[in-house]
C-alpha cells in the first residue's frame, strides 16, 4: 500500500503543519548555531539584556 501524498492547500491541513513544523525545527537550529559562534544568548543578540 502506498501512502498518501499530502497536497498543499490553504488552512490547517496536514501538509501545513508538517511544513511548520520543519521551519521550526530549522529555526530552531540556526538559533543554536548563532549562540555556538557569537557566545551571547539570543536576548542579548537582540539587544533586550
Amino acid at each position: 500500500m502506498e501512502e498518501p501524498v499530502a497536497i498543499p492547500a490553504f488552512g490547517w491541513t496536514p501538509y501545513a503543519e508538517i511544513i511548520n513544523g520543519r521551519f521550526a525545527m530549522i529555526g530552531f537550529a540556526a538559533l543554536l548555531i548563532l549562540e555556538l559562534f557569537t557566545h551571547q544568548d539570543f536576548f542579548t543578540w537582540l539587544g533586550l539584556r
